[in-house]
């Protein structure tokens, strides 16, 4: 697999060179601004780029406005962005495409290897990562703030949690020890409580959820 990797910071762009290659990823380039990034991009047209966020110059938000350029002029790259803040509302803009192929995770994510790579894999195969903290903060004020979030029952909660994140049936039984028939079973009490549409697209259940939780 054809990747591109956008740091700024020397030591972190090297590591992740360094990871996804002995991964069997391969790195056909690095870029240290979010310009370079793009003419990467441009020039390779991998299967997927890893940004961070807050690139040169101004280090706010130049990487992930280049994930949605990226997005946009080619759709057959996946972006993982890199965060080192929760910032729900990157999760949002970054799904406000309607496709997937999208992943935002938190830079701590990346000493967990085994699962950083599984999340790098499913978004380039057309799938949605979305880091953990990030859906914990949205489930906790939605708990506060949706009557029917609230009403949930702690399992179904966590279920919900984990669809959010783009995991699959299989993957929530495993993570939760349930069956998928359980898991199955706890989601469309989900879809009924919360009035979302039962769909088979994986990133259309995440983005049906995200949006659930983003309500105010």
């Amino acid at each position: 697999m054809r990747v591109v990797i956008g740091e700024d910071e020397a030591l972190l762009r090297r590591g992740l060179e360094l990871m996804l290659g002995d991964a069997g990823f391969d790195v056909v380039a690095v870029a240290g601004d979010a310009t370079e990034l793009e003419a990467a991009v441009a020039e390779h047209r991998p299967a997927l780029a890893v940004t961070d966020i807050r690139m040169p110059p101004s280090y706010t938000d130049e990487g992930l406005l280049a994930a949605l350029r990226i997005r946009t002029q080619f759709p057959q790259t996946a972006v993982v962005v890199l965060s080192q803040h929760v910032q729900r509302r990157y999760a949002v803009e970054l799904l406000s495409d309607q496709t997937g192929g999208i992943g935002y995770l938190l830079k701590q994510r990346i000493a967990d290897v085994d699962e950083f790579l599984g999340d790098l894999r499913r978004v380039a195969e057309g799938g949605t990562a979305i880091d953990p903290d990030v859906v914990a903060v949205m489930v906790s004020r939605a708990r506060r703030s949706n009557v029917a979030v609230g009403a949930l029952t702690p399992r179904q909660q966590e279920v919900l949690g984990l669809m959010a994140e783009g995991r699959s049936n299989a993957s929530i039984a495993a993570r939760l020890f349930l069956t998928e028939k359980a898991v199955v079973q706890h989601a469309s009490r989900i879809y009924d409580a919360l009035s979302l549409p039962v769909d088979s697209d994986a990133h259309r259940r995440v983005l049906a959820v995200l949006q659930h939780l983003n309500r105010d």
